[in-house]
């Protein structure tokens, strides 16, 4: 109650002032002295030279993804997101090129009603999503991307979709009341609830919130509508009803986690049932069920598993359904397993299994002999193929970051990345002999931009355990001379900062600015293998603190370059907490500290995120059961040594590591009398995405750089 008299008082202020104009505007109030002036953004950082590639060019590149080779494997359709910063949007474009021959990429004529999620079609079409009728619906062109038709008109959005083997059937993904018998219910009651004078909202059970959402009580639920030669939908079934949990899952599921059998007559979706315990579960199975009644039975094809399996594929010849599983219940990032089940018999096998890197989407060879996959590997993500008689592993790609891949009848069609070049199409034949052919260049102006030369390496970690880093050298780097470093933390902790692309934390932009770069793939971190990324659950504040530590020194002591009197250390999420953690046991190290969404109180997070899975993993459980865990390594109880300058930047709609978290640290930091400053992004999630703010997160970023190691601090 106090916080909303205060700000009724402060409008009611304000009312105050603008009804009096003449007081209000004819003479500003004089500045007090001694008064604090508002805080304003840094200048942008200088470039280390005239061409090094900065964060200014990186805001603004353009963002290629999603390759879909057609069906006589003769072209590629792809999308390409533009950044108008200066009107702070995104608008994504589809394309098309030959895969062969030197003709230029083509803008299809469809992009001008809005085009997005470009699928082929069995028949030869090219379906595509399409918000030009005023919801966001599938449609369809023929092959050469023009003459759209509306398949579906439904009466609420279309989030995902999938294509039946013939095209003859569309499955759609709709966000509906799961307890309405029809869609016009669930029209109805959205429009109530968005017209109802309270705003209050009522829960009876998790998620309330989830990533950046609060629970609105829909569900995401399958239907599917018969296709007509028109390219006209029919009916649609819905083919969910009944069932309790989301298809695709909620934040970031998509059309990878259901397909239809090779008949089109039923579908098998991944899904987690809800219940009471969907926060603290990872239990998601795989379900069949019906594609043309909806009569309400769930066959769970991977009942003996109680951890995660996903993204069904079915063989060519239809007898084998491949799939992708976890084994321990409750950990998101446990090794994901490939399992080859027979649909005639039920039995399932897994395959490759002393491969020891985690699989993401597969595909299938048109043979039906080989299964297709990526995976983190040693810093790079490769292509593998994977002989499913006799599990042989054998990578497909080299060094760099493949995002996204598809087949045609000689070879493949990949979107890959690295830490000098954003994301582009390649082409590689089954033979795999031959270098790589690039198929696009959607950034032409990075031809005449510098970068930072990047290396990787390696050094005895925790435990004696080798260990793996990058060190980038400044653009424009002279040989003989001293530069300081950024020293860059990654989150997850499961994650990993190797040879890819970012467009959050890139460290060319660093690089570009003239700092050198420093990264540890620490223990926890992935494409390593399973013991290595498991070796960090229970254990946030020692093991990875002993390999940034060791790596750090290595790197001072391998590569002169690196000004170890100036550098500042940087990270995100785990990469934040870990900011949070050397300000209290490792203080005095770095010049200054940048904290990013980190993680400042572990016991209090473990009550206030959303998905609870996580922190009772790396804890060992709850906080009330096992709270001298969540203690162990809490920053919170280390601020007592914190001294060294920290920027704190938090987004407000992060539900993952909450605003409080933030608040704390900046508090903690201010009544400690620690130079301290805190950005706040209100509508802005885990990450920041929206232009103009992610300029300002970089000028505020490297701003700090330079005020304690850049071109700045050697004038203070």
């Amino acid at each position: 109650m106090r916080r909303h008299s205060l700000l009724s008082g402060a409008v009611a202020a304000l009312a105050l002032i603008t009804a009096v104009p003449a007081l209000a505007q004819a003479q500003p109030a004089p500045a007090v002295s001694g008064a604090p002036a508002m805080p304003t953004t840094p200048a942008p950082h200088p470039a280390a030279t005239p061409d090094a590639f900065t964060y200014q060019d990186m805001i603004g590149l353009n963002r290629l993804a999603d390759p879909q080779v057609s069906p006589d494997g003769r072209r590629v359709v792809y999308s390409v997101t533009a950044t108008d910063v200066e009107a702070n949007r995104r608008a994504t474009t589809l394309w098309i090129r030959d895969i062969e021959g030197e003709a230029a990429p083509r803008r299809l004529a469809i992009n001008e009603g809005g085009a997005n999620t470009a699928r082929w079609g069995a028949d030869g079409n090219l379906y595509f999503l399409s918000g030009r009728s005023g919801s966001s619906q599938v449609w369809r062109a023929d092959a050469s991307g023009a003459n759209p038709v509306q398949v579906t008109r439904l009466p609420t959005d279309v989030n995902a979709y999938r294509l039946s083997p013939r095209a003859d059937k569309v499955a759609v993904s709709l966000a509906v009341y799961p307890d309405c018998a029809d869609l016009a219910c669930s029209v109805e009651r959205a429009k109530a609830q968005g017209e109802r004078k309270s705003t209050a909202q009522v829960y009876d059970r998790m998620f309330v919130r989830h990533w950046d959402t609060w629970e609105d009580h829909t569900q995401n639920h399958l239907f599917v509508l018969p296709i007509a030669a028109s390219g006209r939908a029919g009916e649609a079934v819905w083919v969910t009803k009944g069932f309790d949990g989301d298809t695709p899952s909620k934040p970031f599921g998509d059309e990878s986690e259901f397909t239809f059998a090779p008949d089109g007559e039923s579908v098998v979706f991944s899904a987690r049932l809800k219940g009471q315990s969907e926060p603290w579960s990872t239990n998601f199975d795989l379900w069949r069920t019906n594609a043309l009644t909806g009569d309400g039975t769930f066959e769970n094809l991977t009942a003996d598993n109680p951890a995660w399996d996903t993204g069904p594929v079915f063989s060519p010849d239809g007898r084998t359904l491949a799939y992708r599983a976890m084994a321990r219940p409750g950990f998101e990032a446990d090794k994901y397993a490939i399992f080859l089940k027979d649909v005639a018999t039920g039995q399932t096998r897994q395959i490759a299994a002393n491969w020891d890197r985690s699989a993401d989407t597969l595909q299938w060879s048109a043979d039906g002999q080989t299964l297709y996959t990526t995976a983190g590997d040693v810093g790079q993500t490769r292509l593998f193929a994977i002989d499913t008689r006799n599990g042989v592993v054998t990578p497909v790609t080299g060094p760099g970051h493949v995002s996204a891949f598809a087949q045609t009848p000689s070879g493949f069609v990949f979107a890959e990345d690295a830490l000098d070049r954003p994301s582009d199409l390649w082409f590689k034949t089954y033979l795999g002999r031959e270098m790589p052919r690039r198929l696009t260049n959607v950034n032409p102006s990075l031809d005449a931009k510098t970068f930072g030369e990047a290396e990787q390496f390696s050094f005895p970690g925790w435990n004696g355990e080798t260990v793996h880093g990058y060190v980038i050298k400044p653009a424009g780097y002279v040989e003989g001379r001293q530069y300081p470093v950024a020293f860059l933390i990654h989150g997850g902790p499961q994650g990993s900062f190797g040879n890819s692309w970012s467009y959050r934390w890139n460290p060319s932009t660093y690089a570009g600015a003239g700092y050198a770069v420093v990264m540890i793939d620490f223990h926890g971190s992935t494409g390593y293998g399973q013991a290595f990324t498991d070796s960090i659950s229970q254990h946030w504040g020692d093991r990875p603190l002993e390999d940034l530590q060791k790596g750090w020194a290595y790197a001072q002591q391998q590569y002169r370059f690196l000004d170890g009197d100036r550098a500042c250390a940087l990270g995100a999420s785990y990469g934040g907490y870990m900011v949070n953690w050397i300000a209290g046991n490792w203080p005095g190290e770095f010049k200054c500290l940048v904290n990013h969404d980190g993680i400042f109180d572990t016991f209090g997070m473990g009550y206030a995120t959303e998905e609870l899975w996580f922190t009772e993993w790396e804890n060992g459980g709850t906080p009330y059961d096992n709270p001298r865990a969540y203690q162990q390594f809490n920053p919170a109880n280390h601020v007592r040594n914190w001294r060294d300058p920290m920027l704190v930047i938090q987004g407000d709609r992060d539900f993952r590591v909450p605003t409080t978290q933030a608040l704390s640290t900046f508090t903690a930091l201010q009544r400690r009398g620690v130079e301290s400053r805190l950005v706040f992004f209100p509508d802005e999630n885990h990450w920041v995405l929206r232009p103009a703010n992610s300029l300002q997160w970089h000028n505020e970023v490297f701003g700090w750089l330079n005020r304690f190691i850049g071109p700045d601090a050697e004038q203070r």
